[in-house]
């Protein structure tokens, strides 16, 4: 008799499982980061449907945890096993740690444990990982939080699942103008009010520093280019370190007076030379141009 085919067949899924204090949140945000689906606390009796709707909708991967009453977690194991014939692959990441470390950090941030009313803290732990135990077995990768930074975390997560850590980091240069304030999203920030201003220039006012002729402007500027050679030598130094580190996005300020001139063109410049950069995808944006 023929294996019947895969009902999900483009669909990775992860299942993230564990203790709670562990680690299940965070790790749900990191896989969310390097690109899954992901939907937390989800009630087991609407897995189909989830699955049916990511499936279609044509997403291919997707990341689940659920929220098990006491006792069910036998069953759940039952559902999970018959899931691996049903999807592309099938991970289950159990987070866990010891009571000392589980402890600290309810102590910490002085929430609940979910089965904790009516007994310490300590028997409640205990208890969790008795009725998790089915799933713990059943894991495809156990990860041990007690002494684990986050950007470990991070890079334990993305192996577990076979992804690069972070995919791809996506940098924004954005050209602003400092009489309208700070962007509050800066990463890194470059005043380039030092370049010629194409500002009292009557022909140029009212152009942008992406107009031919702004650039001429700047470009006739002689501090321009040393500039760009050192910003860019720091900026393409720094982004594979913050990838590597976990980070999904940056966003570099290069702020002029108005943000209409020079720190559109340097913007664009910027982002040219980081283009060459793997794992790097730039662009350009301007907070500035309609005022």
């Amino acid at each position: 008799m023929p294996t019947p085919a895969p009902r999900y067949p483009e669909i990775h899924l992860v299942i993230a499982a564990g203790l709670s204090g562990a680690g299940v949140t965070q790790t749900l945000k990191i896989l969310e980061d390097i690109g899954f689906a992901c939907v937390a606390q989800l009630p087991a009796e609407l897995l189909d449907a989830t699955l049916e709707h990511f499936h279609a909708r044509g997403t291919r991967r997707v990341a689940l945890s659920f929220s098990l009453p006491d006792g069910e977690a036998a069953g759940f194991v039952t559902r999970i096993d018959a899931l691996r014939a049903q999807v592309a692959r099938l991970d289950v990441l159990f987070l866990e740690a010891g009571e000392s470390a589980l402890v600290g950090r309810f102590s910490e941030t002085r929430r609940r444990h979910r089965m904790s009313p009516g007994v310490t803290l300590t028997e409640a732990i205990g208890r969790e990982r008795t009725a998790l135990a089915p799933i713990h077995d059943i894991a495809t990768t156990t990860i041990a939080t007690d002494a684990m930074t986050l950007s470990q975390l991070r890079a334990r997560v993305a192996s577990a699942v076979g992804s690069d850590l972070g995919g791809v980091l996506d940098v924004t240069f954005l050209a602003f103008g400092f009489k309208y304030g700070l962007p509050p999203e800066l990463d890194l920030l470059f005043d380039v009010r030092f370049l010629a201003n194409p500002n009292y220039d009557p022909e140029l006012r009212e152009r942008l520093g992406s107009d031919p002729a702004v650039a001429a402007f700047i470009e006739r500027d002689d501090t321009l280019e040393p500039f760009l050679v050192r910003a860019s030598e720091l900026v393409c130094f720094l982004l594979p370190l913050y990838k590597r580190e976990g980070k999904t996005r940056v966003t570099i300020g290069i702020g002029c007076t108005g943000g209409r001139h020079r720190s559109l063109y340097v913007a664009h410049r910027l982002s040219g030379a980081c283009a060459k950069i793997p794992g790097i995808e730039s662009g350009v944006a301007a907070r500035d141009i309609g005022r």
